[in-house]
């Protein structure tokens, strides 16, 4: 642990008074893809993340991570071949958290998404994007809000791509086991039209000119709303989220709505999740949406049916199912299913 810190002049007495803390998972997965014009896959993937956060002071600290991965915005996965190759380990998070108040904060570096995704929506944001750039963040009471400036994609011989994020909302307390959460966000793109994709130049579902450069701008706005309760002491979130791009007038909505029953958050306790998504060419950036449903493309609809098992403290069982359909706007729809097993561990 020292010999990590040390680079930074940190001292064995400043660890040793409860400054730093470590958190981080693993987990081994099993996935089958049956994606209709192309081979059948099976294959073995893990995913290992390891961060730690440094008090500097008492209302600031560092947070640092790392993870296996290849780069990719959305996915720390690693799949098991290549004739038992090393694996990539990637910086996953580097940011300052910066609490100004008992009602601000300020996140700056390569930060944790900094919004709202209700019942843990990937309609827009996949969750494991970690972006870049600025943002801050309000809290008092009901009440939320969060700013952000972040930097897409810098470049030498053109206008670089930004992007500017507002989020906004109130939960509710309806009654003393249930609340309502509910807001909206808008999430505005610079300089899209004509640029290449953001990632690896794989448009990933959105419209493109002929030289497969963007053809649109994306001014998302997003309304969404969570719903929580108890059924006879078994956890219930009902959700909706709903995005258009306002820059275009076709192919420019998205919606994902779900229900989830029971927690996996103690050992023999599990959970039900049960979500459809229907996403439209333009609606979002594809880069950033989901990377599992539909091959993580938009012009895509379908279902994600999902359960998960707490074999003990830190250790859980999951699957995930995922039924869906895309390409349907371009003329060459096709199915997509998915069938993902995970054993995951955590720790802190």
């Amino acid at each position: 642990m020292l010999i990590l810190l040390s680079t930074s002049g940190v001292s064995a007495e400043f660890a040793s008074q409860d400054r730093i803390t470590f958190e981080g998972d693993f987990r081994l997965r099993y996935e089958n893809i049956d994606a209709e014009g192309s081979p059948q896959v099976d294959r073995s993937r893990l995913r290992a993340r390891f961060g730690f956060a440094a008090k500097v002071a008492d209302d600031l600290k560092i947070v640092l991570g790392v993870a296996t991965g290849n780069g990719s915005p959305v996915s720390t996965n690693v799949t098991l071949d290549g004739g038992f190759s090393a694996k990539d380990i990637t910086l996953n998070r580097a940011y300052v958290d910066w609490q100004l108040n008992d009602q601000w904060a300020l996140h700056g570096g390569k930060i944790k998404s900094p919004w709202v995704r209700p019942g843990g929506s990937s309609l827009i944001w996949d969750a494991d994007l970690n972006p870049e750039g600025l943002a801050g963040h309000f809290r008092s009471g009901e009440y939320f809000a969060s700013f952000a400036a972040l930097s897409v994609d810098a470049r030498s011989a053109a206008d670089d791509s930004l992007l500017f994020t507002a989020q906004a909302g109130r939960k509710f307390l309806l009654s003393e086991k249930q609340t309502l959460t509910a807001g909206l966000g808008y999430y505005a793109y610079t300089n899209t039209v004509g640029s290449t994709p953001f990632y690896d130049g794989a448009a990933a579902g959105n419209s493109v000119d002929l030289a497969g450069n963007y053809l649109n701008d994306y001014r998302l706005l997003e309304l969404f709303a969570e719903y929580k309760t108890m059924l006879n002491d078994l956890p219930v979130t009902v959700y909706a989220d709903v995005v258009q791009n306002t820059a275009v007038s076709v192919e420019d909505t998205g919606y994902a709505i779900g229900v989830a029953f029971g927690s996996a958050n103690a050992p023999g306790k599990s959970q039900f999740a049960y979500a459809w998504h229907d996403t439209e060419a333009d609606a979002v950036v594809g880069t950033y949406n989901d990377s599992d449903f539909a091959n993580g493309v938009t012009d895509a609809a379908g279902h994600f049916i999902k359960a998960k098992y707490a074999i003990r403290d830190n250790v859980k069982l999951g699957g995930t199912l995922i039924i869906a359909r895309h390409g349907g706007y371009t003329g060459d729809e096709r199915d997509y299913d998915r069938i993902m097993i995970d054993l995951e561990f955590e720790f802190e």
